[in-house]
């Protein structure tokens, strides 16, 4: 159980950090995080808050798609994501903005690797899911797929609404819709088989 914790609690964490890379990178963040930065500029609130608000209406979303009650475990990890991306852009990273297309790049690739490391990671603990994952987990219940095309189906289902709010929307985004899937996938089975060999069954 305490490793499973750590899982979670880790993998959230790289997964708040990989966010904060793709935002910073300025090449047009991921599809759900454009969405947030679109509503933060445009609504107000910061980026952190619009993940849980957004967060809130996915368990919904997720529910009525599932045919099932709403997981309100589900808001643990939006509360624990919200904080950590503020904590990343708001404190540690405030002023600093890559510049270059090739540094811009690097840093956008890096925060790719995390995001879908981080995701990969806290999927192992079997606890509740962020609402965004749970959606991937929604979509490819309903539909004849694999987790990586149901994630890139949730991808392009936010990089619409992220292009209603005006988010940033760019290289970026395409990179991340496009490949955060079988990154996931790459990466999910080699964690899997980690945690086995550090949960030895008695």
């Amino acid at each position: 159980m305490i490793i499973r914790v750590l899982f979670y609690i880790i993998g959230l964490a790289i997964t708040s950090f990989g966010v904060s890379f793709t935002i910073k990178a300025n090449l047009g963040a991921g599809a759900w995080d454009a969405l947030n930065v679109g509503l933060s500029n445009i609504i107000g609130f910061t980026v952190g808050t619009w993940v849980i608000f957004v967060g809130v209406i996915l368990i919904i979303i997720n529910a009525l798609m599932l045919k099932q009650r709403p997981e309100y475990l589900a808001v643990i990890p939006i509360f624990i994501m919200g904080p950590l991306i503020d904590f990343w852009l708001i404190i540690v990273f405030p002023t600093w903005q890559p510049e270059g297309f090739f540094y811009q790049l690097s840093i956008l690739l890096s925060g790719l690797i995390c995001l879908s490391l981080g995701i990969s990671t806290y999927l192992q603990a079997k606890f509740p899911l962020i609402p965004i994952d749970n959606f991937m987990v929604a979509l490819r219940a309903r539909l004849p797929v694999n987790l990586g095309v149901a994630k890139t189906i949730g991808e392009l289902t936010a990089l619409v609404l992220a292009l209603l709010f005006k988010g940033p929307i760019g290289v970026g985004t395409i990179i991340v819709t496009f490949l955060i899937g079988p990154l996931i996938q790459l990466f999910f089975p080699k964690l899997e088989a980690l945690l086995k060999k550090l949960t030895p069954s008695h």
